[in-house]
């Protein structure tokens, strides 16, 4: 049986050109119960991040005297893909979780609130790739909102290489039979780069150029999260 070509005259599956985003989508506010919520979504990933704090630490043994704790917890929920996951945290979890907090540990102004905790509760309601990527941008509209202080808004987003191409945002069926995958979480303000995965092999210049096109749309998300996050301030004065 022949495969299914993933880019035909320079479009791929979804119709998109090579270097442009899925449908971006956010709605802050969803959870009354916590200071900030977010849901992100691009394309059919969807995620939904929580915070909670700064709070108190428990056991007091665990508090640190300069900066506050930080404790990201990341959880596809079972229904999240076609084939059901087991429920509770699972290794891949744990480790994305622990990944989510790097990047944010080098986002948020943890020393402006030491013996505290800051919670950042990221689940993943549905998952067409670039998952972390959807859990990195909803967890940072979740602390703006919260009042968190932040050196900016970090914005992530992934690259590959499809059949010879370069492309943005790898989704669906690009995600397990693509060549290769690079996501990265960006601050735009400084341009510092504070998440660099990759899977499969690049030459030296494609490296440079998927780069580039990781950030192109990082930045297109960043503006996203903004204005996503002034229409919202709007609204609110405007009730």
């Amino acid at each position: 049986m022949e495969k299914t070509k993933l880019i035909v005259d320079g479009k791929r599956e979804d119709n998109r050109k090579t270097d442009e985003l899925r449908k971006l989508r956010a709605e802050l506010n969803i959870s009354k119960s916590t200071k900030g919520s977010a849901m992100f979504s691009v394309g059919n990933t969807i995620a939904v991040a929580t915070v909670y704090g700064p709070m108190e630490v428990f056991p007091r043994f665990l508090e640190d005297n300069n900066k506050a704790v930080l404790e990201v917890k990341y959880h596809m929920l079972p229904f999240s893909t076609d084939e059901r996951n087991r429920p509770g945290f699972s290794r891949r979890s744990t480790e994305i979780s622990s990944v989510i907090n790097r990047v944010l540990e080098n986002v948020i102004l943890l020393e402006d609130f030491p013996k505290t905790k800051i919670t950042v509760n990221i689940d993943i309601l549905s998952a067409d790739a670039s998952t972390r990527c959807a859990a990195i941008n909803a967890a940072s509209l979740a602390l703006s909102l919260a009042g968190i202080p932040m050196k900016d808004l970090v914005a992530s987003c992934s690259a590959g290489k499809i059949e010879n191409t370069l492309v943005l945002d790898v989704a669906g069926k690009e995600d397990t039979e693509g060549e290769v995958d690079l996501p990265i979480a960006y601050l735009p303000l400084t341009d510092e780069i504070l998440l660099l995965q990759m899977d499969g092999i690049l030459k030296k210049e494609e490296f440079g150029k998927l780069m580039e096109l990781a950030k192109k749309g990082c930045k297109q998300i960043c503006e996203f999260q903004k204005k996503t996050l002034l229409d919202f301030k709007s609204n609110l004065e405007n009730e």
